[in-house]
Formats: C-alpha cells, sequence, structure tokens
C-alpha cells in the first residue's frame, strides 16, 4: 500500500513537470563529425541517436511534455524527432516542441544555457508546469528522473543539481561542488583548474551533470533577474548557481547513483562521448559479451526512429565467408564475402569481398569496396570506401588523409575522401 502510495505520488510529480532538452551544441571535440550535425544528432550504439537516451528517459519516467531546444546545424536532429518521436498524443498533453531560437525576447540566438530557457518563458508560462527539468542532451545515460523530482520536493530546494563522481583530472569539463550532510550544496565552481576533491576521495570529485530541477515560478524569477544583469554570460553553471548559493537560496545536490537505471549487473551507466576517442569506446563498449550499456531491458526501453529496411544479411563469395564476429549490425546491411570483427555496422552498410573491418564504427550508408582493411576507425555516413584502402596500420599515411585521435582512432568522413555528395547526402539526413 505504502509503495503504491509512493509511486502514485511520483507520477503526479513527473506529470506535473516540463523538461526543458538543450541540444543546440556543436560539439567541437568530436571535430569533423559535427561538420554538418549537432552533437545530440550523433548516431550511437548501433541504431539510436544521442538525443535518443535523454528523451528516452523522459518518456520513461512519465515526464511526456517536452522541449528541445536547438541551435548548431539542427536539420538533421530536427529530422530525427519529426520520424521518431511524433508518438505523444496531444490530447493527454503530451507532446515534444522543437524550440529553435525564435528571438521573440531580443534579436539574437541562445548565448548560454540559462538564455536558451529564458527564451522559451512563454511556452512555460502557456504549459502551466509546477516544476522544469532541464537536461543536457548529448550525453548517453539511463536515469530516472522521478526519483531525482521527488528529492527535489522532500527537500523543498529551490533548486536541485543531479551530480556523479569523476575522477580529479577529469573535472575540469565540469561544474564541480561540496555538499553537506543533508545534501545542501556549500560550494560550487564552474570548470576549476583545480578542482577540490571529495572529502576521504582524494582522487574522485563532485561534478554537476548539467540536469537541474526548479519550481516553475522560482525559475522565472531568477532567469529574468539574470537577464537583467549586464555582467553574465547567462549560463547556470557560471552565473545562476553561484547568485543562488551566495543569496541563500536551498541549493541541494542528489547523487547520479541514487536515481541511474542500473544494469543487470547493479552498475550505473553514464557516458560523456564528447570526444572521437570516448566516442569509440563507448561504441565499442556494447560488442562485450555484457556491456555496461544495458540495450535490451524492455523495463527501460531505448526509443528511436525505426527506418523500415530488410534484415541484416551474410553471404559468401566463393570460397570468402561473409561473417561478423563480436558485432552489431543493423538493418539492411550487406556483409558480403568478407570479415567484420568487433564492430558496429549501422544501417544499409555495405561490405564488399575480401574486405576485413576490424574494432570499428560505421555510420550509416557506407559502402566498403573490395579488398579494404579498415582497423581501429569511426567512418561517417555516407562514406565510399574505395577499394584496396588500408587504414588503421599506419597513423603516419592515416594523418595524411584523415583525422586520427590521440589514442590513434581514425576518423574517415565524406569531405575528406573528396565526395562532396556524400557531404550533401548528410546534409539532407
Amino acid at each position: 500500500m505504502i509503495k503504491q502510495e509512493k509511486a502514485n505520488a511520483a507520477s503526479i510529480i513527473t506529470k506535473n513537470t516540463f523538461a526543458m532538452i538543450l541540444a543546440g551544441g556543436r560539439g567541437s571535440r568530436l571535430h569533423q563529425l559535427t561538420d554538418w550535425r549537432a552533437k545530440p544528432a550523433v548516431p550511437f550504439g548501433g541504431k539510436f541517436r544521442i538525443v535518443d537516451f535523454v528523451l528516452s528517459n523522459c518518456v520513461n519516467s512519465g515526464i511526456r511534455r517536452i522541449g528541445v531546444a536547438t541551435q548548431y546545424k539542427s536539420h538533421s536532429l530536427l529530422l530525427h524527432i519529426q520520424r521518431g518521436w511524433s508518438f505523444l498524443n496531444g490530447n493527454f498533453s503530451e507532446f515534444i516542441y522543437v524550440l529553435p531560437a525564435q528571438q521573440w525576447m531580443q534579436e539574437s540566438w541562445y548565448e548560454g544555457t540559462a538564455d536558451a530557457v529564458l527564451q522559451n518563458l512563454d511556452i512555460l508560462r502557456d504549459t502551466h508546469p509546477e516544476y522544469v527539468l532541464i537536461l543536457a542532451g548529448d550525453h548517453v545515460y539511463k536515469m530516472d528522473y522521478g526519483k531525482l523530482l521527488a528529492f527535489h520536493v522532500k527537500k523543498n530546494a529551490d533548486m536541485t543539481v543531479a551530480c556523479i563522481e569523476v575522477p580529479v583530472n577529469d573535472a575540469k569539463e565540469f561544474g564541480v561542488m561540496g555538499t553537506d550532510t543533508e545534501s545542501r550544496v556549500v560550494s560550487f565552481t564552474e570548470k576549476p583548474a583545480n578542482p577540490p576533491s571529495i572529502p576521504g576521495k582524494p582522487e574522485r570529485a563532485l561534478a554537476s551533470m548539467g540536469i537541474y530541477v526548479f519550481n516553475t515560478k522560482f525559475l522565472c524569477e531568477q532567469l529574468i533577474r539574470d537577464a537583467e544583469d549586464p555582467q553574465s554570460t547567462h549560463d547556470f553553471g557560471k552565473d545562476i548557481i553561484p547568485h543562488l548559493m551566495a543569496a541563500g537560496y536551498r541549493v541541494f545536490a542528489q547523487s547520479f547513483e541514487d536515481s541511474c537505471v542500473r544494469n543487470e549487473g547493479g552498475h550505473s551507466y553514464w557516458r560523456d562521448v564528447g570526444t572521437i576517442d570516448s566516442y569509440w569506446e563507448g561504441n565499442m563498449e556494447l560488442t562485450k559479451v555484457v556491456p555496461d550499456l544495458n540495450m535490451y531491458d524492455k523495463e527501460w526501453p531505448i526509443w528511436t526512429y525505426q527506418e523500415q529496411l530488410p534484415p541484416a544479411k551474410f553471404v559468401s563469395e566463393g570460397d570468402r565467408r561473409g561473417m561478423a564476429i563480436s558485432s552489431l549490425v543493423s538493418g539492411g546491411c550487406i556483409v558480403s564475402g568478407a570479415t567484420v570483427v568487433r564492430s558496429l555496422l549501422y544501417s544499409n552498410i555495405m561490405v564488399r569481398g575480401g574486405s576485413t573491418v576490424e574494432d570499428s564504427v560505421l555510420l550509416p550508408n557506407v559502402d566498403v569496396g573490395r579488398n579494404v582493411k579498415i582497423r581501429r576507425a569511426v567512418v561517417d555516413k555516407n562514406c565510399i570506401i574505395p577499394d584496396g584502402l588500408v587504414v588503421g596500420y599506419n597513423r603516419e599515411e592515416d594523418s595524411k588523409r584523415f583525422h586520427v585521435s590521440a589514442n590513434g582512432i581514425t576518423l574517415i568522413t565524406p569531405d575528406m575522401l573528396g565526395q562532396d555528395m556524400g557531404r550533401i547526402q548528410s546534409i539532407k539526413k
């Protein structure tokens, strides 16, 4: 009985919440992979886009009123949301609004994370939510936002920040906070040069996930106040949180471990796939027998746009057998007399006779010619790999034509291959 009452209370909270997803960033550390798309639109996991994870978290948590603020080269992202996320029912006040910078309040694009929400205050006022959940659209994780919202209500907080422990050396890219025994935030520094560690854990720091909960009225007041401050950069981490703490408002932090959706082994999963190396590693983890990210979870599914494609096909050419070992192969793929090992093949990929693809990520619509050898690479959409190309065996030679990361991962795009039509097709898709 008590458990059911708690579930009903959580359902009421999530139904009264508007989720604002900030999905306008380029993700420059992904280099040419985001030349023609925003980071949230980058494919991940064999058939998904990065933004699908935060959207799925919303829907699975019971939050069905969602806004997606877009800015940088957003066509691919807009098309994906239109195709894959139109199933919410407007008759029940369920929706996903795509929110490019309308310049209704001022003649400028979004100038910071807080400004992106400010420029959409009319949407918040029209939908009358009791709570606003602000989310980044560029991380891969599973999280029950209902638990975060319940924590916010229980603490009677003015603002709640979701946090995660990270290595101190990595904390320079985050907002780093300190908390007391009641989980109240007592210190906060945005991207510090020398991040403070967690007491008793000298190698770890407590980092903001860029996930915030506000009471709607309070948020509106703070955004308007911040907009009138000529010294502000209009950013939650740089401006809003430091002001709230200095003014004595109730700012609390909830650990990701208390609201994450765990895998079968009881572990949480969160990845910032913001570099070529971390993007490659995040995808390659999925080829393990039991990956940390469970994509087969029926209780917390990842939703996405499902293109209608034939099954993957593996055929032989004479004595050459088409096969894939320890790999993920999506619909529409044909592996003909070729070998794929520990790799991810997204949709509509052709791998022709005599070729070998090893430890690599091939995005949709790639055509691999004959007698090609690709190893430790990320191949962008629509690339036509010419016969006999060898990649991943000589870093010096690869660097002359392609981008090679610090850890030796080779990124190949249509532009690098001189295939302008591939780039044009990428823009359209």
